[in-house]
């Protein structure tokens, strides 16, 4: 047995506005089949306090196919082949869904993503255009992967990646992995009795990866490998991954009072030095986007979106999602940021207001051409030295 979460160090959780909380299986599995609140009681209070406090929150929840399971028990086999347990996880969804609505006072909006979603850019960014419209109408969105299409994450219980996909994609500042287990521990603490729980792991390492186990259980498919895995990925992106049991009400209440009794695997840097580092240095295409002095101003003096107002020209061909460069009157260097907009689309909408966008092209991405969190600004040799961060 694990220790409980009580004997657990417990610490400050990094200070967070947007988070995405992964909910596995194991807490939403009735002991009888299908789906209970027991536990996800808790977390729904913690979701609700945080919208309070004027947080924003995902949810990448797991546990379609115990529901579908619970509803077919009499005609699928409990062990079926890969396309049985894609028609138990399309069973599952509407009963996963309504378990958290039921929980929350907010309306609560299903989102079903593929990584083949997350990979095309085109999908990835309608998928973080979506998220984003329904975290500011003040909705919950809950994520889980499209298991009636997906083969390799239905396989591997994926979630886990899934949700650190996911905060990447919403720009998260914290990842929340709520499970069956309290912690990272030294060694699986179901076969040695000496294993201790680790309160913090500075940076993640082949030793620490060396720790984990697989799942323990026939009903979750991950386990702690596909968490540490989660937080790997999440920390590549600036985000830091809080590990904890879901089924510990005192765990749970505290992390409303922003206190962690788990492990917190961190990043070196920041969030937003990682995005912003990425930005300036990845490798770009010939898209230039020209813009005026009150526009340039703008974006170098604080955190500011590129609108199409301020766009004087275009040259090259980019595509939406593409990373272009943008430059002032003379031709200088300021900023670099992905387009929301294909050339063709930049050059039409050049000088004109946000809310003429649709009017213009038949439809819209949003206001901006580059979003403020998809923009870095950069150094110019003409310019004095240093830097102003958008």
């Amino acid at each position: 047995m694990t220790a409980p979460a009580r004997q657990l160090p417990e610490r400050a959780l990094p200070a967070w506005h947007r988070a995405v909380l992964k909910v596995g299986s194991n807490l939403l599995a009735a002991d009888g089949g299908g789906l209970t609140p027991r536990y996800a009681q808790a977390l729904a209070a913690f979701v609700e306090k945080s919208h309070q406090e004027g947080r924003e929150v995902v949810l990448v929840s797991s546990g379609a196919v115990a529901a579908g399971r619970a509803l077919m028990r009499e005609r699928t086999r409990l062990d079926g082949d890969l396309a049985a347990r894609q028609a138990l996880a399309a069973l599952g969804q509407a009963p996963m869904i309504a378990l958290w609505q039921g929980l929350s006072d907010r309306p609560v909006a299903q989102v079903l993503l593929t990584h083949d979603d997350l990979r095309n850019r085109r999908r990835y960014l309608n998928a973080r255009a979506t998220l984003r419209e329904l975290l500011t109408l003040g909705v919950l969105p809950v994520v889980n992967e499209n298991d009636t299409v997906a083969v390799d994450e239905l396989k591997l219980g994926d979630n886990d990646n899934l949700a650190a996909i996911v905060a990447a994609l919403v720009d998260a500042d914290l990842l929340l992995i709520a499970s069956d287990v309290d912690a990272l521990y030294s060694a699986d603490p179901r076969r040695d009795p000496h294993a201790q729980p680790i309160g913090h792991v500075p940076q993640l390492t082949a030793d620490i990866v060396a720790m984990a186990s697989g799942s323990g259980t026939s009903v979750g498919t991950g386990g702690m490998r596909t968490k540490l895995q989660a937080a790997d990925k999440a920390a590549a992106a600036g985000i830091p991954t809080a590990l904890f049991s879901g089924r510990d009400e005192a765990t749970v209440a505290a992390l409303a009072s922003h206190r962690l009794r788990g492990t917190l695997i961190d990043v070196s840097g920041n969030r937003m030095q990682a995005r912003k580092y990425w930005l300036r240095h990845a490798p770009g295409g010939v898209g230039r986007i020209s813009v005026d002095a009150g526009a340039a101003r703008a974006l170098l003096g604080g955190r500011a979106s590129l609108l199409p107002g301020g766009i004087l020209g275009v040259s090259g061909e980019f595509h939406r999602g593409d990373l272009v460069e943008i430059v002032d009157a003379g031709d200088r260097a300021i900023a670099r940021g992905l387009c929301q907009y294909g050339a063709a689309e930049v050059r039409r909408l050049a000088g004109r207001h946000s809310r003429e966008i649709e009017a213009a092209l038949g439809y819209s991405y949003g206001a901006e051409i580059v979003h403020r969190d998809d923009l870095a600004t950069v150094v110019d040799p003409q310019t004095k030295a240093g830097e102003t961060s958008t």
